[in-house]
């Protein structure tokens, strides 16, 4: 069956970005969004992570000697700390906003998008 608008066909070369879901539709753009979603949310554990690491020197490297070294560096620690926090409390919202909506906790996280029937 040829929908609304006709038969159209992806230009040369985005084909290898569309992924056929099993139902036969295509749908290109809510996994690479999905995609880029996760890449930022691996960024911004690794950036945390790292953050954690350099603050945890500095903290060690402070020894007591300098109190605003001290204090910097435990905030750094907490600032990384309260940025995962964020992340994963987005994680928890998302999904249970997706039930309260939706009925389904994974509706935002992976969002199904359906045309006409």
């Amino acid at each position: 069956m040829i929908g609304i608008f006709g038969e159209i066909s992806p230009p040369p070369g985005v084909s290898n970005w569309i992924n056929a879901n099993p139902q036969g539709a295509v749908a290109g753009l809510v996994p690479f969004l999905n995609a880029i979603v996760k890449l930022l949310i691996v960024v911004a554990g690794l950036y945390a992570f790292f953050n954690i690491i350099l603050a945890g020197y500095a903290f060690l490297s402070a020894g007591g000697d300098d109190p605003k070294k001290f204090e910097a560096a435990w905030a750094k620690i907490w600032q990384s700390l309260i940025g995962l926090m964020f992340v994963a409390a987005s994680f928890i919202l998302a999904a249970v906003f997706g039930y309260i909506i939706f009925g389904d906790a994974t509706a935002i996280l992976y969002p199904k998008i359906t045309g006409p029937q």
